[in-house]
């Protein structure tokens, strides 16, 4: 059948450039508001985490900022038990950017990558978290809060400044 073939990739190209067309034309839906979880763990990463790097005051930035990287392992016991620390905090894969605190996996490692890293808290972490955290409470547990930071306790945790550390243990009580 003469032009057949040719027929049949003509209609694939038309079909092809029509969802090109159509899906370039689709927003993005609007993100939902930063809110500060006051429930006991877990806390998951928020889905829509270009919310909660604004509500940090930090600026987004693409996924592939990788420069200045440097790691925090971070420890969060409630109650005596373990708290993970998830995947993804800070992490807006719908959006392809990133906050330049963040994790990769639930290892508790916390990650300073891209621009402005230097100033970052772990106050403006916990906010991109989504979880509440202050000088008496994290999430809901506001008995005993002891944030130490390698090996120290601090009387300011809000206010510790990330580049500065290597390991951060925070426990607290219901």
């Amino acid at each position: 059948m003469p032009g057949g073939r040719w027929s049949a990739y003509a209609g694939l190209a038309a079909v092809l450039i029509a969802l090109l067309v159509l899906t370039s034309c689709v927003r993005q839906a609007t993100p939902a508001p930063a809110g500060q979880r006051t429930t006991p763990p877990p806390w998951s990463a928020p889905r829509d985490a270009i919310s909660y790097i604004t509500a940090a005051g930090l600026e987004a930035q693409p996924l592939s900022s990788k420069e200045n990287s440097r790691v925090v392992d971070l420890r969060i016991t409630v109650d005596g038990a373990p708290v993970e620390v998830p995947a993804y905090v800070g992490i807006d894969r719908l959006r392809a950017i990133q906050a330049p605190v963040h994790t990769h996996d639930t290892s508790g490692q916390v990650w300073l990558e891209g621009r402005h890293t230097d100033d970052v808290t772990l106050g403006q972490f916990l906010t991109v978290w989504g979880v509440r955290f202050d000088d008496r409470c994290l999430g809901s547990a506001c008995r005993d809060l002891v944030v130490t930071v390698d090996g120290k306790v601090t009387s300011a945790p809000s206010e510790v400044r990330l580049a500065e550390v290597r390991t951060i243990a925070i426990t607290a009580s219901s």
